[in-house]
């Protein structure tokens, strides 16, 4: 009798056991699905109350600009578009000012993306009530119309740029991920079709970005660079370490772009922009990694510091209009963090010197070619 109840109890605790570890394998199954639906606000966004507006005349409304009356170190302007510093949960769009979103963009995103920029000259980011993560993980309508939403913010903080601080100077316009697509609204909406702007533009940088390449061909208001000693251009690139198949598949069919109506679209097979930062052109030639002139961690580097560089760090390669790269030879470059923080920018900047070379050498384009033109040079 007592070997019978042994060997009965035996069997609970195997079924226990077995029953545990389906549980648990079917958690680690769809470990994404579930985290994807605590992220989901679970609200249509037509009956979401957004968070409050910004107002750019006060200055917590930017993560950063110069103060009052200071001098820029260079000859021009940066306006800034922040990528996704929010994971989502209650709201579509974060308030401008939530707190976590706002240390990660002081500690990750400004160090790694907008610091490379900071010898150009003055740089202008604002808060804006960014599109959740959630939004980047699916293609709903009502995750499409938070991202349109906070394209208001931004025109805003830029046309408040322009009247309050620009005062004439050329200006670099960025945008990294959710940012450079905001921004590349901005260029085609408040930009491109206005000649005193076009002609104080720089260049456009839209890091991580997917834009259609057919919008920038040699034709176009303002096309894609053909050369690093090109001004008022545009240089984008979504990258991804060659043979990740499933990133590039991501880029390709779950990218959204806009229409000429102001709506996000799938690219529907058109071909990605694609100019490769380490040759500062469109061009589909392979760049060796000697031609990289220093990737950097950057994260938690307080602002004005600058961060060790590590040269020669990857080659690079546009293919199909994605930004093909090799394997950073550092550990300090690679992916890490949460199932969240993966999914958004990385806290480290494969080109962050090529980057700042690149900038600096547009602006000595522009100059150089506003110095050489009639209007500049003729009386009065």
């Amino acid at each position: 009798m007592g070997e019978r109840f042994n060997g009965f109890r035996r069997w609970i605790f195997a079924g226990a056991v077995l029953f545990l570890a389906l549980v648990l394998a079917a958690a680690f199954y769809w470990r994404y699905d579930i985290l994807r639906t605590t992220l989901d606000p679970k609200i249509p966004f037509q009956a979401y109350d957004p968070p409050p507006a910004p107002n750019y005349a006060d200055p917590k409304a930017w993560a950063l600009r110069p103060q009052h009356g200071a001098a820029g170190r260079g000859s021009a302007d940066v306006f800034f578009v922040h990528p996704t510093s929010y994971d989502g949960g209650r709201d579509w769009n974060a308030p401008f000012d939530q707190p976590k979103a706002a240390r990660d963009l002081a500690r990750v995103m400004l160090p790694n993306y907008a610091a490379p920029f900071a010898r150009v000259g003055r740089i202008f980011a604002p808060r804006y009530r960014q599109a959740s993560l959630y939004t980047f993980l699916t293609l709903r309508d009502d995750a499409r119309d938070a991202r349109r939403f906070a394209y208001d913010d931004v025109r805003e903080a830029f046309r408040h740029y322009l009247k309050h601080d620009n005062g004439g100077r050329p200006f670099v316009l960025v945008g990294v991920e959710q940012g450079g697509i905001l921004a590349d609204r901005l260029l085609k909406e408040e930009i491109a079709l206005n000649p005193a702007l076009k002609s104080r533009l720089v260049g456009v940088y839209l890091i991580e970005t997917i834009v259609p390449a057919d919008e920038f061909g040699p034709g176009a208001i303002i096309p894609a660079c053909a050369s690093r000693d090109e001004a008022g251009c545009v240089i984008a690139w979504a990258s991804l370490t060659d043979g990740d198949f499933h990133r590039a598949q991501d880029l390709t069919n779950r990218s959204l772009v806009w229409n000429g109506g102001g709506e996000l679209i799938t690219l529907d097979g058109r071909t990605p922009l694609c100019v490769n930062p380490l040759l500062g052109a469109r061009d589909e030639t392979r760049a060796l990694a000697k031609l990289n002139l220093g990737a950097a961690n950057a994260t938690g580097l307080e602002w004005g510091s600058r961060p060790a560089l590590l040269k020669r760090q990857v080659w690079a390669q546009c293919e199909d209009g994605l930004l093909h790269t090799g394997r950073p030879k550092s550990t300090s470059l690679r992916d890490d963090g949460s199932w969240t923080e993966r999914r958004k920018v990385d806290g480290f900047n494969l080109f962050w010197a090529d980057i700042e070379a690149d900038a600096l050498a547009r602006v000595a384009a522009l100059k150089k070619r506003t110095d050489l033109s009639p209007i500049a040079n003729s009386p009065g």
